[in-house]
């Protein structure tokens, strides 16, 4: 049986911008997808009848969504050969496909040279670009009064996919339509396409399957926010939640993905190396954490020092805390106490206590003389880009003390726009190269990896996706921009060593998918993703 039929004949075409708010859209499920017997988890009946559109839907003129094409990974020039549309008409959506290629020496690719590229399965990012680019074409085939729902290229790419993975992309597309609907407002349409997600989407089922299954509740949550009709997600009705998401990494399940997710590591095992390139030599050196978690970074340094030949007079690790964090954070320092015993190394560990760690001042960090001092931020600077002042007061204290290193790993991603689309756009792409990730480095069967997908993955999203402005707690920003931020308070990047790169390399050499994994030494930043997505980045400093 020919697979476009079926897809053809599983998809009909729907006139979308002329349904009224009670007609039904045409389900989107398997082949062989029987759903009598099944609950759809978003099913829209009973917001259609608590709520309308605030936008009358029927009257408002389509439009596509306010995306930036600056940085798209898929050429210009060649999507606009393909897609063959005049050039008034040209999409502003292209944002949709801005992670693609993101990384120096990796080629532009058009969407039949991905498909052409992978001999085996097609990564989650990868699906998503083409559900991206579909969702640009009918986006602007309808604006011409042109429908072509189920292959819009005309071409092979469609024909080349496999049932699974054409129905992926159609899954994506809903999604992306119904994120589009959500940012218009029009609440109830959008209600509708996430319902159609729902007879594929799972929390259990493929990578793509969960990543859409978590959008739609974050969207679930956004609708039920601006309506004022609250919507518990499948976790908050069984009574689980992240508690506290900028909590210590101390709990089983971010140990047991910090072991097998090769990210984490190499930005820990760098960030030591760079440390001792600046101290290693010094007979008393002060540690400061911003954010300590677990603490695994510092029995790495213990070791390296342990190994060195020259006399160590002090080791001392300054780690924030509030009030909320204290009693982990002293039991982080009892281990690292413990382990310095094992290895007989001059040992200190100080909790500094503060109400907010922005608001420290220079006596507080009890530098004493002859100290050489190194601060770590490790995923915390972003917590507090949605609040500038308190981040700036916190550098000008931390200048104070004039470390010979700062090191700062963060996530390498721009979820700070104001944008409603632009931010889900940023979250799909971003998540789908951790959803990916995850679903081959851990077992399908690891509880630890439903735990971090369902409670951590899914508050991040909910936190970009359902927030307006104002209300995100972690804005991720991308390197420039800290690059620009830094420079404010004279601080320049320190170049990291050929030890440095060495050792980024010889920690994804322990992991078996090493070949998904990317490094980039971008001026001086390193930076880290997952088959052309850029997911972290590590960069040193000092001030000038």
């Amino acid at each position: 049986m020919n697979p476009d039929s079926i897809f053809d004949d599983q998809f009909p075409v729907p006139e979308i911008e002329n349904l009224s708010v009670d007609e039904e859209l045409p389900p989107l499920e398997d082949v062989d997808h029987t759903i009598n017997n099944y609950c759809n988890p978003f099913d829209a009946k009973g917001l259609s009848e608590q709520v309308q559109d605030l936008d009358n839907h029927d009257q408002t003129p389509f439009s596509i969504p306010d995306f930036d094409i600056a940085n798209i990974g898929i050429s210009y020039s060649k999507l606009k050969s393909k897609l063959a549309y005049p050039e008034q008409n040209s999409p502003a959506c292209l944002e949709l496909l801005s992670y693609r290629r993101k990384f120096k020496g990796l080629p532009e690719a058009s969407t039949d040279e991905i498909v052409l590229d992978c001999a085996g399965k097609l990564s989650t990012v990868e699906i998503i670009e083409l559900a991206a680019e579909k969702f640009i074409k009918f986006s602007t085939q309808r604006g011409n009064g042109y429908t072509m729902f189920t292959h819009p290229y005309g071409s092979s790419v469609f024909t080349s996919l496999s049932i699974d993975e054409t129905r992926e992309v159609e899954l994506v597309f809903q999604l992306l339509t119904a994120a589009e609907k959500v940012g218009r407002k029009q609440f109830v349409i959008a209600r509708k396409y996430i319902s159609r997600c729902g007879w594929v989407a799972c929390d259990s089922g493929s990578p793509v399957e969960r990543l859409v299954y978590y959008l739609c509740e974050a969207l679930q949550k956004r609708i039920g926010k601006e309506i004022g009709i609250p919507f518990a997600t499948k976790l908050e009705k069984q009574g689980i939640k992240n508690e506290n998401p900028m909590a210590l990494g101390t709990n089983m399940t971010f140990l047991a993905v910090y072991q097998a997710l090769p990210f984490n590591q190499v930005l820990h095992f760098t960030g030591i190396q760079a440390i001792l390139d600046q101290v290693g030599t010094s007979s008393k050196v002060h540690l400061i954490d911003i954010h300590i978690r677990c603490g695994v970074q510092w029995s790495a340094m213990m070791q390296a020092f342990a190994e060195q030949s020259s006399q160590l007079e002090l080791l001392k690790l300054t780690a924030f805390a509030t009030t909320l964090d204290f009693q982990k954070v002293e039991e982080t320092g009892r281990r690292l106490e413990s382990f310095a015993k094992t290895l007989s190394l001059p040992f200190l560990f100080k909790t500094l206590v503060l109400s907010d760690i922005t608001e420290v001042e220079k006596q507080q960090f009890e530098v004493q003389d002859g100290e050489v001092v190194a601060v770590y931020c490790n995923m915390i600077l972003r917590a507090m880009i949605s609040k500038p002042q308190r981040l700036e007061n916190m550098m000008r204290a931390i200048k104070t003390i004039n470390p010979a290193i700062i090191v700062v790993a963060e996530v390498e991603a721009n979820h700070s726009s104001t944008s409603f689309v632009k931010r889900f756009t940023e979250t799909l792409f971003f998540y789908g190269a951790f959803f990916d990730c995850i679903d081959e480095c851990m077992s399908q069967d690891n509880a630890h990896r439903a735990v971090m997908e369902g409670v951590h993955f899914a508050h991040g999203m909910q936190n970009l996706v359902t927030a307006k402005e104002g209300e995100v707690m972690s804005r991720s920003v991308k390197l420039d921009t800290w690059r620009s931020f830094f420079a404010r308070f004279g601080m320049v990047e320190i170049e990291l060593s050929d030890s440095c790169i060495y050792q980024a390399k010889l920690v994804l050499q322990q992991f078996s998918c090493v070949s998904s994994c990317m490094l980039e030494n971008n001026d001086k930043f390193l930076i880290v993703g997952w088959k052309g997505t850029p997911l972290v980045s590590l960069s040193t400093w000092k001030f000038i």
